[in-house]
């Protein structure tokens, strides 16, 4: 028995409350080692009956580990347990806070680990709503032009010349309310918008002022039609908090850069030294040296209280539903916190997202955010689907290796992108390869987790890094990729109508020559997930009885025979 590889804490994932009457329970063990896992419990508190039996099952596995799991309930919620192993030796030790041990230790009540109580307060409520959404990320220079007159100055014809890091092309808020009725076609339940804040750039990451509408944008009433007009159609609508940094020309930093040390606000930063210059960036910005995001101090006091009213502000003013949260992981938890608090106080289903681009379970335990942009997932995808340099098992590896690291609740609720605005576009990814990009989709529609559209990957947009992936949104409908907006409308029908793709257990059942096979099951709704990603096709024989429908062509199949996977194919078969 391999004891380097048994693993088992009292914290999230490995014991956490689901709700006050469930506990949670995970234990790590060594891939291929492992027979049978069991869990001995019972109340701490009783000193008289045996401990009760209950086998965990496998909920995740990688190369090197294996990841059981089992639900518990007993009366009060208070916990005493153990974990029973038995090795392929027929080998048996039980694990305990004193490690692994002897069956039958004799001081075992002081050696098992306690769960006190499930404190009601300290479960994680998750967003049910998340969990069932479509997102779409619409960069608002870029998707449309709906009001002329408050174009800004030197606009570029639509969709025309080189995009630059300066390009204004006259997108605005007017211009989302009029394609409204698009993106619910298409099957969008949430809108995500990067900042529309005043700020002299066109991405607005360099907030000028948080309480004001970019006048290229539009006004605060714009801001309010367009939120009431999201719900009105039944989607709802975060917007992009910038409070790592604010910009350059931020009232606080311009007082600092007037008055210097003399300044009220020389606080609300990280200076280096006095005189303050932006030539000389001596002061702490957003990555390196970006001279016009000045870092903001997010332990001043005022610096939170003003922050703070920000978030408030805006769920009061136009009854936003939620926030993405830029640059999350170089903000304190201690302020995230009491973001949370302050957010759920007002409205308690808003939703709080962070931009984490890797591992996040710090953020993640319950008490700060409810999901990240899951670019684990994404580079993952790519590397598989879009560049073939990971092989299937390695793929499985990763998202395992992902997943096990949160809440069953939170995974659900993971924003599994693809792309994004701080990305290449997908189908550059993809070297250009519709059918290796079609693959990727269907894994994103099909596995754990909220599928993330980027505007305009639905209709074939290209480009590279930033800038070029802002291009103009391709409203013209002989330039679209039809075959590809297809697709995703069939794919978000698909996970829509089949409840097991949004809460479904992941199980896998078949790696082998590049291909994959998972089912997703959730009650009576079973999928079958099929994706060949090799350049041959493949029959393979599944253990499955009776029959089954293709969701996509909806032909009929038959899982008594072997099914035929084309070169760069996947398959979504309903049994």
């Amino acid at each position: 028995m391999n004891k380097h590889a048994i693993y088992h804490v009292l914290d999230v994932p490995y014991a956490y409350g689901k709700d006050k009457d469930t506990l949670v329970l995970r234990i790590r063990v060594a891939t291929d080692d492992i027979e049978k896992c069991s869990v001995l419990y019972r109340c701490r508190y009783d000193w008289e009956n045996e401990y009760k039996r209950k086998p965990m099952r496998i909920v995740a596995q990688t190369e090197l580990f294996t990841y059981y799991e089992v639900e518990l309930s007993i009366y009060r919620n208070r916990y005493r347990y153990y974990f029973e192993l038995k090795d392929k030796e027929n080998n048996v030790r039980i694990y305990t806070e004193r490690g692994l041990l002897e069956v039958g230790y004799s001081n075992i009540n002081v050696a098992a680990f306690q769960f006190p109580y499930i404190s009601e307060e300290d479960l994680y409520k998750e967003e049910k709503w998340l969990q069932e959404a479509i997102v779409y990320q619409i960069f608002p220079d870029r998707f449309f032009n709906g009001n002329p007159e408050i174009n800004p100055n030197y606009i570029k014809e639509w969709g025309k010349g080189k995009v630059g890091t300066r390009s204004r092309y006259g997108g605005d808020i007017r211009g989302i309310i009029k394609k409204l009725d698009y993106l619910k076609e298409l099957g969008v339940d949430l809108i995500y918008l990067t900042p529309i804040f005043k700020s002299n750039s066109n991405h607005k990451y360099n907030t000028a002022d948080y309480f004001e509408i970019d006048p290229s944008f539009g006004t605060l009433e714009d801001a309010k039609e367009l939120v009431s007009s999201c719900h009105k159609k039944g989607m709802r609508i975060v917007f992009d908090a910038v409070f790592n940094h604010s910009g350059s020309d931020f009232f606080a930093f311009k007082d600092l850069l007037e008055n210097q040390e003399n300044s009220k606000y020389k606080e609300w930063y990280f200076i280096d030294g006095f005189p303050i210059k932006i030539e000389d960036c001596n002061y702490y910005t957003f990555a390196n040296g970006c001279s016009n995001m000045p870092k903001l101090n997010t332990n001043n006091k005022e610096v939170r209280e003003y922050l703070l009213n920000v978030a408030t502000y805006w769920i009061k003013e136009i009854d936003i539903d939620g926030w993405r949260l830029d640059v999350c992981d170089e903000v304190s938890h201690d302020f995230w916190r009491a973001f949370r608090k302050t957010v759920k106080s007002i409205k308690s289903d808003a939703i709080i997202v962070g931009e984490i681009m890797h591992e996040a379970n710090a953020f993640l335990k319950g008490e700060q955010l409810d999901s990240i942009m899951n670019y684990p997932f994404k580079n993952a995808t790519i590397d598989f689907f879009g560049k073939h340099n990971i092989s299937a098992l390695e793929y499985l590896d990763i998202l395992a290796a992902n997943r096990i690291l949160y809440m069953n609740s939170i995974t659900k609720q993971m924003w599994n992108l693809i792309g994004s605005h701080d990305t290449k576009r997908i189908i550059n990814e993809c070297n250009n390869n519709v059918d290796r990009m079609k693959l990727a989709i269907a894994m994103q529609f099909t596995y754990v987790g909220v599928p993330y559209i980027y505007y305009g990957d639905e209709v074939g947009i290209t480009g590279g890094d930033d800038p070029d992936n802002r291009k103009c949104m391709i409203w013209d409908d002989k330039k679209q990729n039809k075959e590809l907006l297809n697709l995703y409308k069939s794919l978000i029908r698909i996970r829509k109508s089949n409840k097991s793709l949004t809460y479904g257990e992941f199980d896998i059942v078949y790696c082998k020559d590049e291909v994959i096979g998972f089912i997703r099951e959730y009650g009576d709704n079973k999928v079958l997930v099929i994706l060949n990603n090799s350049e041959e096709e493949r029959y393979i024989k599944f253990d499955i009885k009776g029959c089954g429908i293709e969701l996509v062509t909806n032909k009929n199949v038959n899982f008594k025979d072997k099914i035929k996977v084309n070169s760069f194919g996947f398959m979504i078969i309903k049994f």
